[in-house]
């Protein structure tokens, strides 16, 4: 068994190390040494197009990340050669742990009393009831359902929105365009954790981010291309947002020019809310890997035609 291997990261021999560990029976090479059209599977991340036009009937395409945006042409890709996400490998612990802080430090107004700290203001604020903090999820997958499920214990009403209809026990869900308006009404604090396609592109732009209440906040722990930075900007300049956690952008790393640096409503990392886990995610590559070759199926294969 022929395995290619290629990320844009500079983890590279992390990988591999852990892949010659799991996977001790597979012959693994580098791209671009070795022949693309030998390989009998393709793992990458962020592949040139050279690479995906040069693989021959690989059986699987794993992409070493969640979002599958970072695979150029996906629907220039073989239709029967499947491209194959990573689901969770540790990920959703760590989003969980992220949001859940962001959240209570919104609720709990722990950036109000960061600034009275500065002017040596002592000051107890009134409590907001929790029953009027609606935390509402964009996004209803493996992630999203995490943040619902971490969440829930602290009592706040949650929302979620999805593409497709989707249940979960103390969650009110919505599904679809035509109810996505509704749902952002009366949203105090949005957390979008949507994937990266076609039809989510800039979908959070002034007219969207309006709907939600004076003073509502925003969580982007998904993708950058989501949101309109010039449309938050607007809304967060003339206060009718009162602020955002941002830990994805269009441009990454994001340019020192950007206003987000330094604007006083907005917290940013690095694209650190949920990182990918080489040893959790070889494992679960190595077991879909066997699955395959012992002719069962496997989760985790993108619809192409939804782009996750």
């Amino acid at each position: 068994m022929r395995l290619l291997f290629y990320t844009a990261g500079s983890n590279a021999e992390s990988w591999l190390e852990a892949l010659r560990r799991v996977l001790p029976e597979a012959h693994i090479d580098g791209w671009p040494s070795a022949l693309a059209g030998e390989a009998d599977y393709a793992l990458v991340w962020k592949p040139p197009v050279e690479l995906l036009r040069a693989l021959g009937q690989v059986k699987a395409i794993f992409n070493l990340g969640a979002g599958v945006d970072s695979v150029p042409d996906v629907f220039a890709l073989p239709p029967d050669v499947r491209l194959v996400r990573l689901e969770d490998a540790g990920m959703a612990e760590q989003m969980a742990e992220y949001v859940s802080h962001a959240v209570l430090r919104r609720y709990r107004e722990f950036d109000a009393y960061a600034e009275q700290q500065r002017l040596s203001e002592w000051r107890q604020r009134p409590r907001r009831p929790k029953s009027e903090f609606i935390v509402g999820i964009l996004g209803l997958g493996v992630l999203g359902t995490a943040v619902a499920t971490a969440l829930a214990p602290f009592g706040f009403p949650l929302r979620a929105w999805s593409r497709t209809h989707k249940l979960l026990s103390g969650v009110a869900t919505s599904t679809g365009m035509s109810e996505l308006d509704g749902f952002l009404a009366g949203v105090r604090l949005l957390v979008c954790l949507l994937p990266l396609t076609s039809q989510t592109q800039g979908l959070l732009d002034r007219a969207r981010l309006s709907r939600l209440p004076q003073g509502a906040y925003v969580v982007n722990v998904s993708r950058g291309g989501l949101l309109i930075d010039d449309d938050l900007l607007v809304l967060l300049d003339n206060d009718r947002l009162a602020g955002a956690t941002l830990d994805v952008f269009r441009d990454e790393p994001l340019p020192p020019e950007h206003r987000f640096w330094h604007h006083p409503r907005v917290t940013l990392t690095p694209h650190v809310s949920a990182v990918t886990l080489v040893e959790e995610s070889v494992a679960q590559i190595a077991a879909k890997i066997r699955c395959l070759e012992a002719g069962r199926p496997i989760t985790g294969v993108v619809g192409r035609e939804y782009g996750y």
